[in-house]
């Protein structure tokens, strides 16, 4: 199987990358700097350039059979341990000072318009626990940081899941919990009951999940959460 992957550098998406190789899927993956990916694996094949560019979009989804976006904005600053893992609360608190427009929907516009164009049909997309009708997934506490701090994130999110939901594209949207740099472990809650909270959930077991949809259609036009 050929995978174009959005998002490589990324926290997810790097974990994606990495398990998509150990599969011994082809992965196309796009980055402005390619030299954040990894070197000397077989199978991947990086293109330079900005999920804003659509020639650069179009050249990663040519040729594959589903692609994934695990598209995030970047914080301006994002603490983290003495080990380079993020702190605990990394994920929210550079969001302070946001670096970027957030990306998630505009880079999605691209995808989309890619797809379409050449015929690729099978989409799984990365969002949060929070969009859509998954808010009261969010415990309390969470639910006033989304609003103090990460209000255009979620907004981005939310439009990102919208272009998703009107297209006919064969799509999954996954909604993961609290990302944290732990281990794979395998062991996690997953799927569509709302009674799964936004507890955290480690990048690695992301990125296994992510990957499963890609032979199980399951959740085919469904938004399961995972944490």
């Amino acid at each position: 199987m050929n995978i174009a992957l959005f998002g490589a550098t990324g926290g997810t998406g790097y974990h994606v990358l990495l398990q998509a190789m150990e599969l011994g899927y082809g992965v196309k993956a796009l980055a402005r700097d390619p030299s954040r990916l990894p070197t000397g694996l077989s199978g991947l094949t990086p293109i330079a350039g900005n999920v804003l560019d659509q020639a650069a979009v179009n050249e990663c989804v040519a040729g594959t059979d589903a692609v994934i976006c695990a598209l995030g904005t970047r914080p301006s600053s994002q603490p983290r341990l003495a080990d380079g893992k993020h702190t605990p609360f990394g994920d929210f608190r550079g969001f302070l000072g946001m670096k970027d427009k957030p990306v998630e929907a505009d880079g999605t516009r691209t995808i989309i318009t890619a797809m379409q164009a050449l015929g690729v049909r099978r989409l799984i997309a990365v969002t949060s626990i929070g969009v859509g009708d998954s808010v009261d997934q969010l415990p309390i506490y969470f639910k006033i940081l989304k609003k103090l701090m990460l209000q255009s994130v979620y907004d981005a999110k939310e439009e990102q899941e919208r272009m998703i939901r009107e297209t006919d594209l064969d799509w999954t949207i996954v909604r993961p919990g609290g990302l944290t740099d732990g281990p794979r472990t395998g062991h996690y809650a997953s799927g569509l009951d709302k009674s799964i909270k936004a507890t955290r959930v480690s990048r690695a077991d992301v990125a296994e999940f992510v990957l499963k949809q890609l032979t199980d259609d399951r959740y085919l036009r469904k938004t399961p959460a995972i944490s």
